[in-house]
């Protein structure tokens, strides 16, 4: 009995001994893993089906929408402050708003 104990305990030592340089190495991350981990860091406060589908779109490698051009910006600006104008004042303002440099 004394035997059989001394012999699990050296085996159960050599296989910690021979673990542990394999546990310290570092192990590089795939590119999907590391996709998984900025996805995963982005998706943070979405719950539910709307993380699912943050997730999905996410990882899937689509890229992003494209960002808006600087005429787009433009054009969001000029509406806001058309706010209140109609017809022909409205086109006007719009038209000097649009054609006038940054």
């Amino acid at each position: 009995m004394k035997k059989m104990l001394m012999s699990c305990a050296l085996l159960a030592f050599t296989g910690a001994a021979f673990a542990a340089p394999e546990a310290a190495a570092p192990v590089a991350k795939s590119a999907q893993q590391n996709k998984m981990v900025t996805c995963n860091a982005d998706a943070s406060g979405k719950k539910g089906d709307e993380r699912k589908a943050f997730m999905k779109e996410c990882l899937s490698g689509k890229p992003a929408a494209p960002a808006a051009t600087p005429q787009q910006n433009k054009m969001k600006t000029c509406n806001a402050e058309a706010a209140g104008k109609k017809g022909d004042e409205r086109k006007a303002f719009m038209k000097t708003c649009l054609s006038a440099p940054k």
